[in-house]
């Protein structure tokens, strides 16, 4: 029987080729990505890619298995989100500078070769390869750009997870109603979507279904660190509701069990934290509650470290500081077993913010130092994809959060600004909430004038952001200030205030 290449070629016995057939060889190295990686090992190579992904605002998969695939040339072209990686980290480079092949040629190939079976070889005798053949990589990029493109309404089509099981495609492939998308690879879909009706009405879940639901919660987290929660909430619910139904409905092996349950777990996460964010506590509790039991059925530590992290969080914010340590405390035992020092600082400040509440200073100093020391000690291959958010600006805001809690102004201050300075700007949600705790700050500082400053530029950024969470805090700003209307500083951050709330 013929053996797969990864491709998605067949390598065939000499014996049985017939002159019409040309044997694909091995894909050429890419030299040029091999010298650009240096002394560095591959997963050190994949640690800088997706730190310069987090600078602008993608979210990439990359790992030493991936850097491995595009050193040998198994990877000819990458797809759109990677190009955008890799433009950022050599901008005076084209792919074609990269070592990669023109996206034209290769494309061109692979979509003749999906109509008409494997691809043909090209004039050196190999097989186009190019991420498309690793449905991993292109989907995701698909996906995303149906995502950002459709609006909130296209993610649960897009991910084929709003139909239900009878009804859905054994693999990625979306309808071509769903995509934005022209052309011949629109057309292909056509012919699977054709397919849907006589599907078994027992769904078979595979390698698909579970990258669809991996990709739903980056998707979410990349749109909820531009806009806040408020107007995602109600679909990724339902994107959580229809993950669940191919956990509970599907049929899958052991493997993809688990990988279906992590990744169910972690978007049960992402809804609680939207809940959260847009003030719905007890349904973020609840769902919380979800991912809990989840990672407790899959003996999943990383999500359980996560489940606990966020806990605390809202727990802090409910104003129940002893869940919050807690919670932050649970964390940090499962967290010690995954060699994540990023993962232990989080979880430090998290507990950090507890202590505060209860206006414990000394403890909470000791588990801020503990943070910090955690912190430098710098990234690894072992932090959580989900973590990309925390960095010097976040954990700057945090504690910021801990000097508010204990009264001391000063310090609070110093560290919201610096959060403030430190953000990147495309992170306009964070932007927001670090401008608005500035101004509650300067408040507690007494600085009138200071405070009403900071929350006019706040209210400024406003539009751009969906967070019941940040509006309430700019609306107790603004109770706090009212009976300081005489100073002009207030009564122009108030007048602002007022037309914001009413657009």
């Amino acid at each position: 029987m013929a053996a797969k290449r990864p491709g998605g070629t067949q390598s065939t016995p000499t014996a049985a080729v017939t002159p019409h057939v040309a044997i694909p060889r091995a894909a050429a190295p890419n030299a040029v990505m091999r010298e650009l990686r240096g002394d560095r090992s591959p997963g050190e190579f994949a640690t800088a890619i997706r730190r310069a992904a987090r600078e602008i605002g993608e979210h990439v998969s990359c790992d030493a298995r991936y850097v491995g695939r595009v050193e040998s040339g198994e990877i000819r072209c990458p797809n759109y989100a990677y190009e955008r990686v890799f433009r950022h980290m050599w901008p005076d480079r084209s792919l074609q500078d990269l070592g990669f092949a023109p996206r034209t040629a290769v494309r061109r190939r692979s979509t003749r070769g999906a109509a008409a079976g494997p691809p043909a070889p090209g004039p050196d005798g190999r097989a186009p390869l190019t991420d498309s053949h690793h449905p991993h990589e292109e989907n995701d990029d698909v996906r995303r750009r149906t995502f950002l493109s459709g609006g909130s309404t296209a993610l649960a089509a897009a991910l084929g997870l709003d139909r239900p099981a009878h009804a859905a495609a054994p693999t990625s492939a979306v309808s071509a109603e769903a995509l934005p998308v022209p052309g011949e690879f629109a057309a292909a879909q056509v012919g699977t979507a054709r397919q849907v009706s006589q599907l078994p009405s027992l769904r078979r879940v595979g390698a698909a279904e579970v990258l669809g639901v991996e990709q739903a919660v980056r998707d979410i987290r990349l749109l909820d660190d531009a806009h806040g929660a408020d107007t995602l909430f109600e679909l990724a619910g339902q994107s959580l509701r229809s993950a669940y139904a191919l956990l509970n409905d599907g049929e899958y092996s052991s493997a993809t069990e688990r990988r279906l349950q992590s990744g169910a777990g972690e978007l049960a996460i992402s809804v609680g934290w939207l809940a959260h964010d847009s003030n719905r506590l007890a349904d973020a509790r609840s769902f919380y509650s979800e991912a809990l039991a989840t990672a407790r059925m899959a003996d999943d530590t990383a999500l359980e470290a996560h489940v606990f992290c966020n806990s605390a969080f809202l727990a802090r914010d409910a104003g129940r500081p002893r869940e919050a340590l807690r919670a932050a405390q649970a964390g940090q035992a499962a967290a010690r077993k995954l060699d994540s020092d990023r993962l232990l600082s989080l979880l430090a400040m998290r507990e950090a913010g507890g202590w505060a509440l209860l206006k414990d200073r000394a403890a909470c100093e000791r588990a801020l130092a503990r943070a910090h020391t955690l912190f430098d000690r710098g990234e690894s291959e072992a932090d959580p994809e989900w973590m990309s958010f925390f960095g010097e600006a976040e954990i700057a805001g945090l504690e910021a959060q801990c000097w508010s809690a204990l009264g001391e102004w000063d310090r609070a201050s110093e560290r919201a600004g610096r959060a403030i300075a430190l953000q990147d700007p495309h992170f306009v949600r964070n932007r927001v909430l670090y401008t608005a705790e500035l101004a509650h700050d300067r408040l507690g500082q007494g600085d009138l004038a200071g405070a009403a400053s900071h929350g006019s530029a706040a209210v400024a950024l406003l539009g751009e952001v969906r967070s019941a969470r940040i509006r309430n805090m700019l609306a107790d700003s603004a109770e706090n200030l009212r009976p300081h209307r005489s100073v002009a500083e207030v009564a122009d951050f108030l007048t602002a205030y007022h037309h914001a709330v009413a657009a």
